[in-house]
């Protein structure tokens, strides 16, 4: 900076044009702004804002003394004697100036005949400008700023934070006079205006999982509310200067150190982003945190987020405290709860619970009665009674989004103590898991749909209040290593016996919580007329009282994951989905496969072309391994299929092409299936059934989504033949598939393991996997075959006495690709 002076200090005894030192100083401007990464890495929050702020006053200083000399030369006049002063508004004012944030100026002068001084404003501005100053600015006469101040609330709340850089003393007294005058000017409507303005903002941007860091919840617009109100009621220069009755140091402490902390945060996000950016958005979480120190992993990008979440909600509560005391003799609070002067938890929470017989929203003073209160070491007898009553409110939602604002969730619900301010990087919730949580309960007693509503009628008030647990509970596993549907419904066993549920509601809240995301996901992701689908999901929920709770869970978890998540669509599938369970649960043998099998071998035993079989066809028939056969197929159906099996020496087939392109292939030769399939690649395979039969048959049914012509029909038949001629081969290109889009369960059921594979939709894709089982041995039991957007979404299931569970990454290598 001294090499700068001492350069300009040459070009104006030289009488250099503006424009030459203009250049020099946006030389100088743009190095300086280079070299802020080094100076982010050794300064502070507040430091490193109060550093930059201070050489972007020295800037302007230059700017100042470089037009002063260039409109006077050797006759200038005092300093003082020249009407016109620069002031720093805004963050720059208040020494706070972020990196990229606009250098907001206001030139103040007075018309005096003998000055040209809007010339030399003019020279200042343009020198600005021309030096790549990101320049933000207001131009008044000291006259024109009571009655400025009085047209938009900004204006005045910029006015009051106003900071002297240079210019003259005498002008900057008389703004300093017009500057107190606006201060108190109305303070009651100055107060009630900004309240107004902060509530907006606050619905604008609430606390997600990309959080504004400026205009959101817990941001520093309201930290600064609290400097503009303490400003405008006790002329103070900081937050700090408050009278101790407004800001106790045990409170400012844990304040300034989120404050400090969310200012490094913004500096990062400044430097990192090249650009004034307030939103910390997902991606730029590992960039930024690296700037503070954190390490490029993961579970440090967790912890950084969770810090942020957290020092937002500390600057949330203490503001919200603050400015209450600053505004009590000015703004009345509507609703103002008013609590008991204990200072014992369980008393203040007996008072909520009497409380919440209705939504009320939490007072600043009862926030910090609960900050101040006494605990105990941990919770005993006495809090887990009135935590047990809390959950039968009517309105815990207001109970729990109270304790959480005052920072008291983990301490009064253990289970949850992991999960506060915890993120969840999965692109699907919006939320920190606890924000999340809370979220859902709201959900649940304000539930809008008609039928879900009756459904939570109908339970018992017992039956509610578990279901509240549940609901609040339900992600209280996550942060862990394992499964947080397995973590969660272990910590929930442990804390409902706590909560004297008994061990009959325990294991049905644990159960609720291990699954709690299967109705969303099975209705979404599978076929929901499959009656294999339908008793996979109602095998894990076997009475109605569970399926209504889980489809009441389901709603409450959806709906506080984001806008748009629970649409009319995916409520349709999941309403469709619990009431096919509720059928099947009307016929409770239909919920293990070989209850439904045994129905389905009476059937055929009564049926009489059945009973034209010889004794020895009938127990072939009654003793087909494949239980796909019985489940999907009518008795009808599998007598035709077995009476054509009976009369196959080799193989035979049968095309249908009514509503669409039909095969079905009876064979005792080995098939080369996947021959078949890319012959006739050019059709779309919607669905193919393979079953094992008996004498070493096997039951293929593929089918199309489209319809054949009659010469294409020739060519078909002319495929199948070839299809048993060893001497037939087809070259295969590999599809582009890569290992995220297989998934491989082995523990699908006790008969099957499953495979989904949701890759790009090509020609000969199946064809190609098939080859590949063929080669390994594989025999697939059944395949569900779709294509949306373009996606191929198949599904296949393996019977599990084959070589398929063994070679589950030889199979996934043989079928994938390097991405």
């Amino acid at each position: 900076m001294d090499k700068l002076k001492s350069q300009i200090e040459e070009l104006l005894y030289e009488n250099a044009p503006d424009f030459k030192i203009a250049k020099l100083l946006k030389s100088h401007t743009k190095e300086y702004f280079e070299t802020l990464d080094d100076i982010f890495a050794t300064s502070g929050g507040k430091d490193f804002l109060y550093k930059h702020t201070k050489r972007i006053d020295t800037l302007i200083k230059m700017i100042y003394k470089i037009a002063y000399r260039a409109m006077f030369k050797e006759y200038a006049p005092l300093k003082n004697s020249l009407p016109v002063t620069l002031v720093a508004l805004g963050s720059y004012g208040r020494e706070q100036l972020c990196v990229h944030s606009d250098i907001d100026l206001m030139i103040v002068y007075e018309e005096i005949a003998g000055y040209n001084t809007k010339e030399f404003i003019e020279k200042i501005l343009y020198i600005c400008w021309d030096s790549g100053l990101k320049l933000g600015h207001r131009v008044h006469t000291v006259d024109e700023l009571y009655e400025v101040s009085k047209t938009d609330i900004t204006i005045k709340t910029a006015l009051i934070e106003s900071r002297f850089i240079e210019g003259s003393n005498i002008l900057w007294t008389k703004a300093q006079n017009q500057i107190s005058k606006i201060r108190n000017d109305d303070i009651t409507k100055f107060i009630d205006e900004k309240l107004q303005e902060q509530q907006s903002k606050h619905q604008r941007y609430p606390l997600t999982m990309e959080p504004n860091l400026k205009d959101g919840v817990g941001g520093f617009r309201d930290a600064n509310l609290v400097f503009w109100i303490g400003k405008a009621i006790y002329n103070v220069n900081s937050i700090k200067e408050l009278p101790k009755e407004i800001v106790d140091e045990s409170e400012y402490k844990p304040f300034r150190i989120a404050l400090e902390f969310l200012f490094r945060v913004r500096s990062a996000l400044h430097l990192a982003t090249h650009k004034k950016e307030d939103k910390l958005h997902l991606e730029l979480i590992p960039i930024v945190s690296r700037y503070l120190g954190y390490k490029d992993t993961p579970s440090a990008h967790m912890k950084f987020a969770k810090k942020v979440t957290e020092s937002l909600k500390v600057i949330r509560l203490y503001t919200t405290i603050w400015i209450y005391r600053l505004t009590k003799d000015y703004i009345k609070i509507e609703k103002n709860y008013a609590i008991s002067t204990s200072n014992e938890l369980h008393i203040i929470l007996q008072e909520l619970n009497q409380k919440a017989k209705e939504p009320f929203i939490p007072h600043p003073m009862l926030l910090s009665q609960l900050i101040n209160a006494s605990k105990p070491d941990r919770l005993d007898k006495k809090l887990y009674s009135v935590v047990s009553e809390m959950f039968e409110q009517k309105s815990l939602y207001s109970i729990l989004y109270t304790l959480s604002y005052a920072r008291m969730l983990k301490y009064t619900i253990p289970p949850m103590k992991k999960v506060v301010d915890l993120p969840q990087f999965d692109g699907y919730h919006h939320y920190a898991v606890d924000i999340h949580s809370i979220k859902a309960i709201k959900v649940l007693e304000n539930i809008e749909d008609e039928y879900l509503q009756m459904i939570y009628d109908s339970l018992s008030p017992k039956e509610q209040k578990l279901l509240k647990v549940v609901t609040f509970l339900h992600d209280c596993g996550k942060g862990r290593k394992k499964d947080h549907h397995m973590v969660g419904a272990s910590l929930f066993k442990m804390y409902a016996k706590k909560l004297s549920f008994s061990q009959d509601e325990i294991d049905m809240g644990e159960r609720l919580i291990a699954y709690h995301t299967l109705l969303s996901n099975m209705a979404q992701r599978e076929d929901i007329y499959s009656q294999k689908v339908i008793l996979s999901f109602a095998s894990h929920f076997p009475s109605k009282k569970l399926l209504d709770m889980i489809y009441l869970l389901t709603y409450a978890d959806m709906n506080s994951v984001g806008e748009s998540i629970y649409t009319s669509y995916s409520s349709n599938l999941i309403k469709t989905l619990y009431n096919n369970a509720i059928d099947t649960l009307l016929r409770k043998e239909l919920l293990d496969e070989s209850a439904k099998r045994v129905k389905k071998e009476n059937a055929l035993k009564r049926n009489m072309e059945f009973k034209l079989f010889k004794n020895s066809q009938q127990k072939k028939i009654l003793q087909i391994p494949s239980n796909l056969l019985f489940l999907r197929y009518k008795p009808q159906e599998i007598i035709d299929i077995a009476s054509r099996a009976f009369d196959t020496q080799n193989y035979t087939y049968k095309i249908t092409n009514q509503t669409h392109l039909s095969i079905e292939v009876i064979r005792t030769d080995s098939l080369n299936l996947s021959y078949m399939l890319g012959k006739l690649s050019a059709f779309e395979v919607v669905n193919m059934d393979i079953c094992k039969l008996f004498d070493e048959m096997k039951y293929f049914k593929i089918d199309f989504s489209s319809n054949a012509t009659d010469d294409e029909i020739y060519f078909i038949e002319e495929i199948i033949h070839n299809s048993f001629d060893d001497t037939k081969s087809i070259k295969l290109s590999q599809p582009i598939i890569y290992k995220k889009d297989i998934d491989i369960d082995c523990n699908h059921s006790k008969l099957y393991a499953k495979m989904n594979l949701r890759a790009k939709n090509q020609k000969g894709l199946l064809a190609y996997l098939i080859d590949i089982f063929d080669k390994l041995g594989i025999d697939i039991a059944t395949a569900k075959v779709h294509t949306i957007k373009n996606r191929a979404r198949d599904m296949f299931l393996i019977e599990k006495n084959g070589n398929f569970c063994h070679n589950t990454d030889v199979i996934i290598d043989k079928l994938t690709m390097e991405e």
